[in-house]
């Protein structure tokens, strides 16, 4: 059984699964998207919506605003749900360095609190990684409608240097079994300390400080140049449609 059968299969009894209609793919040229995805009420009993949340997440669904989607492209299979294996991370040398870059740096869970300068930011990361996409559209209250409509147990995650200056954020959804990174942002100026790399490294400690087992990454596609950088990470798990198993040796 393919993991998008597995999925519909698992999931049936408890969410309304809808699919959408075809749209380009953003990772493979040439190729359809379509998506698997259902909405998540913010006024459902919470409970009820932490659990199907927890289960959508463990079959490889992703949360944008109160939608949660996975890819159910028809005759491909290159999305592959990731997740890093906190508690076996290996930190290696380089894993060490890009800590150390930043070492002045200090992260915090910060909650939902929505700010001017984490917009500032925000433009300033979009407009220099992605001018041309939908999300340079973006207007404040569109960012805080990303941030807010959350049904679930949601948090930004802030790094400040030592001048108390905002330099990178991370939107992260709080699971039973770890943390999920939602979006992340930072100053594109600062190249040379890699905050994406060490954002993902702070998300590892700190599912561990928590005593969490797994970092949520999303979708990973062999090949792709976007998605590369999620493979270094070891040791890393794919969902198949046998489940969570190893991914790269």
């Amino acid at each position: 059984m393919s993991n998008q059968r597995a999925a519909g299969s698992i999931l049936s009894d408890l969410v309304f699964l809808r699919h959408s209609a075809g749209m380009p793919c953003p990772y493979l040229p040439g190729r359809v998207e379509r998506q698997l995805y259902s909405e998540m009420s913010a006024t459902a009993a919470p409970g009820a919506t932490l659990e199907n949340f927890r289960r959508l997440s463990r079959a490889g669904f992703r949360r944008s605003h109160h939608i949660v989607y996975r890819p159910a492209c028809p005759g491909c299979a290159a999305c592959v749900p990731v997740r890093i294996v906190a508690r076996d991370f290996s930190w290696t040398r380089a894993w060490r360095r890009a800590m150390q870059v930043n070492r002045d740096l200090a992260g915090a869970d910060t909650g939902l609190a929505v700010t001017d300068e984490q917009y500032s930011l925000f433009r300033r990361y979009i407009l220099s990684r992605h001018g041309e996409g939908e999300m340079a559209a973006m207007t404040r209250r569109d960012y805080a409608a990303m941030v807010l409509s959350s049904p679930v147990d949601t948090g930004l995650m802030e790094f400040r240097d030592a001048a108390g200056m905002l330099v990178a954020a991370c939107l992260t959804d709080r699971l039973a079994d770890g943390l999920s990174a939602v979006y992340s942002f930072f100053d594109p100026s600062l190249a040379r300390r890699g905050l994406g790399t060490f954002m993902v490294l702070w998300l590892i400690a700190e599912a561990n400080r928590r005593s969490l087992p797994y970092v949520y990454l999303g979708f990973w596609i062999e090949g792709s140049q976007k998605m590369a950088y999620k493979s270094r990470f070891r040791p890393i798990e794919g969902l198949t449609g046998t489940g969570w198993t190893a991914l790269l040796p």
